[in-house]
């Protein structure tokens, strides 16, 4: 587990030379990546729209000025005529399957306690406004439009802008803006990195603050995402995409070969295979070696693991102990595994079952728990997008019965106040207009 640890530790985001040089390059002195996160929100903050320009020029090489960080209405339109038909058809498709899978959902009814002239509501309510990161540059992710637009909208989320980061020509990608028109999103800024984060969480004249913030970036979109929490809620703090793929000797080793290389393909990415098949793992590493694309030989160097152990039973452990984003079973008990796994994102069952299905059509939120947070968390869901309210009304009568409770504990905490403000109302005499029992 040692070298795993490491593993997932210097996919996170360990500073190299390079980003230490290019840190002092921008900022004038070296700066840990929470330390440049931290300037950053501090900039937006007290300079608003002119720090995001700023760090957009210097971050991101583009020269884009407030008056141009909102997409254009008839740029969006215009992204569905720039873009291939075939993508479109399986934009439509891929937004079917998800809208399918959330449709059954709807808010918990309000549940209403009634106790002794104490009525008790609770209720669900949609936040107001979300702000969605699409992660970008080099490469677009019009999938994760899809699979965080989509739950927040069947929670009923009136308001959502996305923050997306600018190509080099300062544009916002086409496959990106196709997604959102797809889904009737028309508040895109091509703001990207830490300021962005900075931008939804305190607003800005041209952006206006929002309740929370969805959607996986780099280490400086994290820690940002982290600095920010209390402002405002967040989805989670997303490390590295990566898989583990619990397989024994009936596996087709091509396919957990490809598995594992899509994965890493994320750059970073963490691939791990977990078998007790000495052959199969020599078959894994053949097929993996006879793949052609670039950097894929020195990606699996850094972020790749195999390991064999005794026995399923050790893999078993393993798979629970690293709690991986993706999990894929391919194993003659799969059934049996998969239904004592506590700990993992998603778990892809079957050889037919790849993470892929999952990244772009299955149905669920791809936003998925990493770097071992699925011991306590979930995919991005409708309910992130919701949250409980109580409605507490007493009767006269019902606070007289609970008052000997309240003010002895009171008391044993030191708030004098707090035992008084109810004493006081039930010494006091009835009001002209008595209370009504709550109905």
């Amino acid at each position: 587990m040692r070298r795993f640890e490491e593993l997932r530790e210097f996919s996170a985001g360990a500073e190299t030379p390079a980003s230490i040089s290019r840190t002092k390059e921008i900022f004038g002195e070296e700066l840990t990546p929470r330390e440049v996160v931290q300037r950053i929100i501090k900039d937006v903050r007290e300079k608003g729209d002119l720090a995001l320009s700023e760090y957009t020029r210097l971050l991101d090489g583009v020269e884009i000025s407030p008056s141009n960080f909102r997409v254009p209405e008839e740029e969006i339109q215009r992204a569905r005529k720039e873009v291939a038909k075939e993508f479109l058809q399986a934009l439509e498709a891929a937004k079917e399957n998800i809208s399918s899978f959330y449709q059954g959902f709807s808010p918990p009814e309000a549940k209403t306690h009634k106790k002794d002239g104490k009525r008790i509501i609770e209720k669900w309510l949609s936040l107001r406004r979300v702000g969605i990161y699409i992660p970008g540059g080099k490469a677009a992710y019009p999938s994760t439009v899809l699979m965080s637009v989509i739950p927040a909208r069947v929670a009923g989320v009136k308001e959502i802008a996305i923050a997306t980061v600018p190509q080099e020509d300062g544009r916002a990608s086409a496959l990106v803006l196709a997604a959102a028109e797809s889904l009737g999103i028309n508040e895109i800024y091509t703001i990207g990195g830490a300021q962005a984060i900075a931008a939804l969480a305190l607003g800005t004249e041209t952006v206006k603050r929002v309740d929370k913030i969805v959607g996986p970036g780099n280490i400086f979109v994290t820690l940002a995402k982290k600095e920010v929490f209390g402002w405002v809620d967040i989805d989670m703090l997303a490390g590295p995409s990566e898989i583990l793929v619990l397989a024994d000797e009936t596996a087709d080793a091509s396919l957990v070969a490809l598995d594992l290389a899509a994965q890493v393909e994320h750059s970073p990415g963490i691939a791990i295979l977990v078998t007790s098949s000495a052959n199969l793992a020599q078959e894994v590493q053949k097929s993996l070696e006879k793949l052609e694309l670039e950097g894929l030989k020195q990606a699996l160097e850094k972020y790749g693991l195999i390991m064999v152990t005794k026995g399923l039973e050790e893999s078993v452990s393993l798979a629970e102990r690293i709690a991986p984003e993706h999990l894929e079973i391919i194993c003659q008990e799969g059934e049996k595994i998969a239904e004592g796994i506590r700990n993992a994102g998603a778990i892809f069952l079957g050889a037919s079952s790849p993470v892929a299905a999952g990244d772009y059509s299955a149905g669920p939120s791809h936003i998925l728990p990493t770097s071992g947070s699925a011991r306590f968390s979930s995919a991005l869901s409708p309910e992130d997008f919701m949250r409980r309210a109580h409605i507490i009304t007493y009767t006269k009568e019902a606070l007289e019965k609970e008052a000997p409770i309240i003010e002895t504990l009171a008391k044993a905490e030191g708030l004098k106040w707090h035992s008084e403000s109810v004493k006081k109302r039930v010494s006091q005499k009835s009001r002209a207009q008595k209370d009504q029992p709550p109905q």
